[in-house]
């Protein structure tokens, strides 16, 4: 499926929306590769990569500085999520959701620096949410699968009651879909009420519309994040007690 960016070029000039517009789109094998959405994708890695060395090189036991403090806020609240989902091992998945909230958080707010749409939110294309979540939802039944052993994996399809067997796998097979089109509509909305907004004003102050609702799209894109990050820990805890009901 291809992405969605929206030209606001092309908007003042006919009045349309232009759905589905890339810089560097390419046929490669004959797929179709948007590349202003992978080097944003790499660029956002690139920048969370960056920001965790140089926190491990600069942290320190006493006083911590604004970027060990903003590192250590975050690992405290998805921590405190991680002990109540899972309080018997949830911990150990902090550092993964961790990653994918900063990683999120970063793609949501790539399009803040005005770039003329080379640099793009990818999250807003719905090619990356669905590959996290088909990331997260393989790596869940891996981990289950070695948790509960075979028999164990199987059986709790027919938890609590053999009936429900249908809707429980209908119920893990919407997990990926569901997963994906939380982030990928939420940014997209966001995306396209910028444009809305600017289109309602005259080319030479609309900025005014980007003013007023970029603050509350950078919300909705940490809230998203922060969403993507809980629903990876619970469905990790989900699938990995063994308790029958």
């Amino acid at each position: 499926m291809n992405a969605v960016v929206l030209n606001k070029a092309m908007l003042w000039a006919g009045g349309d929306i232009s759905v589905g517009d890339h810089k560097g789109t390419r046929e490669v094998f004959g797929l179709t590769i948007n590349f202003d959405v992978v080097w944003s994708s790499l660029i956002a890695a690139a920048i969370v990569l960056g920001l965790g060395f140089l926190m491990r090189r600069k942290i320190t036991d006493g006083v911590p500085g604004k970027l060990q403090l903003f590192f250590e806020t975050v690992t405290e609240q998805v921590t405190e999520l991680a002990d109540s989902a899972m309080p018997e091992e949830g911990r150990r998945y902090v550092p993964l959701a961790v990653c994918i909230f900063l990683f999120v958080l970063t793609c949501n707010w790539l399009e803040i620096i005005p770039t003329e749409h080379w640099m793009v939110s990818p999250t807003a294309d719905v090619n990356l949410p669905l590959a996290m979540a088909l990331t997260v939802i393989v790596w869940v039944h891996i981990k289950s699968f070695k948790v509960r052993g075979i028999r164990g994996y199987f059986a709790h399809y027919a938890q609590p009651y053999k009936a429900l067997i249908p809707i429980n796998i209908i119920e893990e097979l919407t997990k990926p879909i569901t997963l994906t089109f939380r982030l990928f509509g939420n940014m997209f909305s966001g995306g396209l009420m910028v444009v809305v907004i600017s289109s309602l004003l005259p080319i030479y102050i609309f900025w005014v519309g980007e003013l007023v609702w970029k603050p509350f799209d950078m919300f909705v894109g940490a809230i998203q994040a922060f969403i993507f990050a809980l629903l990876t820990i619970m469905y990790f805890g989900m699938a990995t007690t063994k308790d029958g009901h």
